[in-house]
């Protein structure tokens, strides 16, 4: 699956994008046709600590599946978007299971 990781007003390093793609990618074990993934990384400018906005979107065959955190830390942001992903991910392919046995 190819992650793709685009971030707004800052540029990201290199050790959060092996970050990204490693969590991100592990979805594959949940569902085995996922097309793609795209993380958007942004950080709000307010004076509160969770200023990180992490958004996740996986693209599957006629559906996508979206996730939006905000967090104190991207890497914070990814692990829950990814925890809430796979629950949709399950539920996706359990309905998907249920319209072909009927």
């Amino acid at each position: 699956m190819k992650v793709f990781t685009q971030s707004v007003n800052f540029k990201v390093d290199g050790d959060l994008v092996k970050f990204i793609e490693k969590k991100v990618g592990s979805l594959e074990k949940f569902h085995d046709k996922i097309v793609d993934a795209e993380v958007f990384l942004k950080v709000q400018k307010t004076s509160d600590k969770e200023n990180k906005v992490t958004e996740i979107k996986i693209n599957i065959p006629g559906n996508e599946l979206i996730v939006k955190k905000t967090t104190k830390t991207f890497e914070e942001g990814v692990s829950i978007g990814v925890e809430s992903l796979k629950r949709q991910l399950k539920k996706s392919k359990e309905k998907q299971r249920g319209t072909l046995v009927s």
